[in-house]
């Protein structure tokens, strides 16, 4: 046998390379779709990347067989070159499945290489077989290994570019790359197994006949024909789809820029590993950023440092898990803006996966302003607008947190209930802005002796109270009294210095009570016992004070019901005159029996009246019933003389004063000669008002006096001002004349004053002979007193009054 020399047609030898090269590009281009389609999109590509890979070796196979020339005639089996195409497609739907997963390891793809090998080397000798020709086939053992070993690497690379190059855009260069070494690894195993087959011419006997199914070569060529043919209606059939899918794409694109620009709210977009891809116009008002200055930057830089490793953090739980932290939420979180501004912002994160890899999307709001309403709305439920400390509502929610604690851990605390002494005299002479201004400074200066676990509240006005978790009796009172010191020092307002003291009460948890409602009202129990006890001081709760407080309670409640019931009565204290001794006047006294309590002395319940507000009402009843007793024994033909009256301090504030005096004057039909009305100092300090309504009662006739003249703070300027007629010696005083050298020279220094400013004087509380010589020596006008008689019935006033009147 004689060997045959070949020859290789080289345009048609580049063409299969070609087509080799071109039927991998677009099988790349289906595998970056497989990932992502599903159900039946799924297994359509799958068909067609098998369809278009399998057609594509097949007809590069036998494109190279028609490159392939012997000095001998050449046909070709029809049934054979047909069932090559079968290991072809059907090792590249392995392919496609492998590819389609998940993901895969370096097993699968070994072993997907190897069917798939088996599947190009089958179709490859298939199609030799179906060679009809005078020659006969014999191999080089070597080169056909090394084909089968080309085929099994071709199909190994080719399925691991296939599995790892889809994520890549579509004409990037590693795509390229993949499909000319997929195409030159196929066209190498076909063209080495060639070079492994030598054909020997056969004998003229020996030769074949050829079959009834062969084809020659132009059918062949036909048959290529049709095959690229499918190959190029798959591929344009793909683009065209592609193309429409890209056209939505860009359409969808399109709108959601469109949406995302309009938006004010910052939308951003981040790949995988933070690098930001997206960026709208939001964002770049709300953090300073351009779009060319931010993208392709991690996002990392739009937050401080001090976030950043949580966010890291974050970032890698959610690559290891794929289980996000806030995905879906709304979070609120501190902003950074390019000028280093930090800022209050909302964000909400998605995330979503697309061939390019997985994304996040963030919406972010700048909350700045909300966050700042909500923290003046805040301050104006929860803060005194005046002093910025907590207020009322506020000091509740700690008291009751504390009161929680307390009980859980079993440790005490104190409550102070403070209250400034002198603030009213203060708010009266320089007007309320200096006021509000002295507040504040009361309460920095409280503020300076606190710690970080106390709690301040003004509650109003003048009131403020302490919350001091942790302390013991002692440490209490160690701390209220640096309180009190902390305000001994003067303020200064307007050139001029103010001075003010504190008074305290302290009540202690458990011992004082185990609610917040006991605790402050024991502690307002213990303040108000501080005060009547001297300014400046504290004072701690106790039992008896609550028994106290009971009591006042309800003689407050007596007070109102006992005039309704006609508990009051009056009685009078006879004026004496010290030049003749006889009556020259009363002064009439409040006296109440109450049916289940009896007696109760003035000295307990006028306090409370005047505290309570009772006292306007129980003033017109003294003023109106000491009236009509005048007029009666008038009437009933005593010597006119006057009758006294004490007004309150509550009464002579009143607007109407006056005309409610000359209203009863007229209701009972008493001259205005006859009616004395008796004036603290203490409620005429302010002398401008206290100047214009005595002057409006003494345009009535009636006569003025000063009562306990010398136990108050006016200015003996003041003496010369007031329309006053008598001045009243204090009991005090009197009582104390033969035993006090000091009160003595008082009383002297008081008639002497009062006689050189032509004003009568009359000492109250004169129960001894040695007193009442002592008076008139020092020439007094009048006094009255136990020596004389002690306050009577109207009734029993008329029986002494025949008594000391001379026959």
């Amino acid at each position: 046998m004689i060997d045959l020399v070949s020859s290789y047609n080289l345009p048609l030898v580049a063409l299969s390379v070609l087509v080799a090269i071109f039927s991998a590009s677009v099988a790349l281009d289906i595998s970056s779709r497989l990932k992502y389609a599903k159900n039946i999109s799924h297994l359509r590509w799958i068909t067609a990347g098998a369809f278009v890979l399998g057609l594509g070796i097949w007809s590069m196979h036998f494109i190279g067989m028609l490159a392939f020339h012997l000095p001998v005639e050449v046909s070709y089996h029809f049934g054979l070159v047909l069932l090559s195409i079968v290991p072809a497609i059907a090792s590249c739907a392995i392919a496609f499945y492998l590819i389609s997963k998940p993901s895969v390891s370096w097993r699968n793809l070994f072993t997907g290489a190897f069917f798939i090998s088996a599947g190009i080397v089958s179709m490859h000798y298939l199609g030799m077989d179906a060679m009809r020709m005078d020659a006969m086939i014999s191999y080089d053992p070597f080169l056909w290994a090394l084909s089968a070993l080309i085929a099994f690497a071709a199909s190994f690379v080719g399925l691991a570019l296939l599995f790892y190059i889809p994520n890549v855009p579509r004409f990037h260069w590693r795509k390229l790359a993949g499909a000319v070494l997929i195409g030159l690894a196929v066209s190498g195993m076909h063209y080495t197994g060639m070079a492994a087959a030598n054909f020997s011419q056969m004998d003229h006997s020996a030769a074949g006949h050829a079959s009834p199914f062969s084809v020659d070569s132009t059918l062949l060529a036909y048959g290529i024909s049709g095959g690229m043919l499918m190959l190029f209606v798959l591929t344009l059939a793909s683009i065209r789809t592609d193309r429409r899918l890209e056209i939505q794409s860009t359409e969808s694109e399109m709108k959601f820029q469109s949406v995302i620009e309009s938006a004010k709210d910052a939308i951003i977009v981040a790949d995988f590993q933070g690098a930001i891809v997206q960026w709208n116009q939001g964002a770049e008002a709300i953090f300073g950023y351009s779009q060319k200055e931010i993208l392709g930057r991690n996002i990392s830089i739009i937050m401080p440092d001090r976030f950043q490793k949580a966010h890291k953090k974050g970032m890698d739980t959610y690559r290891e898990t794929r289980i996000p932290r806030v995905i879906g939420s709304t979070v609120e979180l501190t902003g950074l803006r390019k000028n280093g501004e930090e800022f209050q912002l909302e964000m909400s994160v998605g995330t979503w996966e697309t061939e390019k890899g997985i994304f996040f999307s963030s919406i972010l709001r700048d909350i700045t302003e909300r966050k700042a309403s909500e923290d003046k709305i805040n301050d104006l439920v929860y803060l005194d607008p005046l002093t910025g400390l907590p207020n009322r509502r506020l000091f509740n929610d700690r008291l009751d947190s504390l009161l929680r604690q307390a009980d859980e851990r079993g440790f005490n605390f104190s409550l102070f209930y403070m209250d400034l002494d002198n603030f009213k005299m203060i708010n009266d002479r320089f007007g309320h802005s200096v006021g509000d201004l002295f507040l504040k400074n009361v309460a920095a200066r409280l503020e300076e002796q606190l710690t970080p676990k106390d709690t301040l509240s003004r509650l109003g006005g003048d009131e403020f109270i302490l919350l001091l978790p942790n302390t013991e009796y002692s440490k209490a009172a160690t701390r209220a009294q640096q309180l009190i010191d902390a305000l001994n020092a003067p303020f200064r307002f307007e050139n001029e210095e103010i001075f003010t003291s504190l008074s305290v009460g302290i009540s202690m948890f458990p011992s004082d009570g185990s609610d917040s409602e006991n605790l402050v009202k024991n502690a307002d129990i213990a303040m108000y016992q501080a005060k009547e006890q001297g300014k400046n001081g504290f004072q701690f709760f106790t039992r008896d004070m609550n028994e106290t407080i009971d009591r006042k309670s309800k003689l407050a409640t007596g007070l109102r019901k006992g005039l309704e019931h006609g508990e009051f009565t009056i009685h009078y204290q006879p004026q004496i005159s010290l030049q003749n001794e006889q009556i020259i006047g009363v002064e009439a006294l409040l006296r109440w029996n109450h049916p289940e309590w009896g007696s109760i002395s003035p000295a307990e319940f006028i306090p409370i009246a005047e505290e309570t507000g009772s006292i306007t009402k129980i003033g017109e009843f003294v003023l109106e019933e000491a009236c009509r007793q005048n007029k009666y024994w008038q009437d009933l033909g005593l010597a006119p003389f006057r009758v006294a009256v004490n007004i309150s301090a509550r009464q002579f504030v009143q607007k109407d004063l006056t005309e409610v005096v000359s209203a009863i004057l007229d209701k009972t039909g008493l001259d205005a000669q006859y009616l004395e009305l008796e004036l603290t100092e203490t409620i005429i300090q302010n002398a401008d008002t206290a100047i214009a309504t005595m002057e409006e009662l003494a345009a009535l006739g009636v006569h003025l006096s000063i009562d306990d003249f010398g136990t108050g703070y006016s200015s003996l300027s003041y003496l010369k001002l007031f329309p006053i007629d008598s001045l009243k010696i204090d009991q005090h005083f009197t009582r104390n004349i033969k035993s006090d050298s000091k009160d003595a020279a008082l009383v002297k220094t008081i008639i002497r004053m009062a006689h050189d400013l032509g004003l009568n004087v009359i000492a109250e509380g004169v129960e001894t002979l040695e007193q009442l010589d002592f008076l008139k020596t020092e020439q007094c006008n009048q006094a009255q007193g136990y020596y004389f008689n002690r306050p009577l019935p109207a009734q029993e006033i008329e029986d002494i009054y025949y008594t000391i009147e001379p026959a």
